[in-house]
């Protein structure tokens, strides 16, 4: 996950609340245990000014060696289904779903994870991605700054992609564009590839909210930005 602490926050909630203070902890407390071999105060100097609360030591923690990379994936399985999977059984839900965009620059290591999982790439026009981008407060303000965050964000994926066995994966790709278009026809078509049962869902996909980047940028900018990315938009099936 892209948030790995108390202080980082998504949508205005820390990790251990948005999963559940208990999960994330129990979690938490099982992978320290299970990862550290020992630990050791390391003593610090300090000067003789330093006063009387300055810190004499340093409390350090030496990882565990796994020579068994299947030892190590087994035990980083039972950490994420005791965060995810509690937070899914609390709300009575079978299974859960995890957002994090960069994934999909490692796919292979959460199927390694979780071999079961289906992990969809639901895509959008690159152009509209960047006008998206330098809208962000966490992103760059300038398209110039969009683009040299995204090109290696795309040339890394479509490099793996070229190279990778996706015939045995459970791997749905989907345009947000033909989502939008017709949202209760898309979305039972796309559950179906999950193998799960359609249902209406409260989150849609909306013309206006996928289109609304359409008009964002001038002319000008607009064919700067798509020469920038001149092999990547038909590379993502876009024209």
């Amino acid at each position: 996950m892209r948030l790995v602490g108390r202080r980082e926050r998504d949508r205005g909630n820390t990790v251990p609340q948005a999963i559940g203070e208990r999960h994330y902890w129990d979690a938490v407390g099982g992978l320290w245990q299970a990862l550290v071999a020992t630990t050791f105060d390391e003593s610090l100097p300090v000067a003789a000014d330093a006063g009387p609360f300055a810190p004499h030591s340093l409390r350090r923690a030496l990882p565990r060696y796994f020579s068994d990379r299947r030892e190590l994936i087994g035990i980083l399985r039972r950490a994420v289904g005791t965060m995810f999977g509690g937070a899914a059984a609390d709300a009575g839900k079978p299974t859960w779903c995890e957002k994090t965009p960069f994934n999909l620059l490692c796919m292979d290591f959460p199927w390694e994870l979780v071999p079961e999982a289906t992990i969809v790439h639901v895509k959008r026009h690159p152009v509209a991605v960047v006008a998206s981008h330098v809208e962000q407060a966490w992103a760059p303000p300038t398209v110039d700054g969009a683009l040299a965050w995204l090109e290696p964000v795309y040339d890394r994926w479509l490099a793996w992609k070229a190279t990778a066995d996706l015939g045995n994966r459970r791997y749905v790709e989907v345009k947000a564009e033909d989502l939008a278009a017709d949202w209760p026809a898309q979305r039972r078509f796309l559950f179906e590839q999950l193998g799960v049962e359609d249902v209406a869902t409260r989150s849609t996909f909306e013309p206006h909210k996928v289109r609304n980047r359409d008009d964002q940028f001038d002319p000008a900018t607009r064919e700067r930005v798509e020469r920038a990315l001149g092999d990547v938009v038909p590379a993502m099936g876009y024209a």
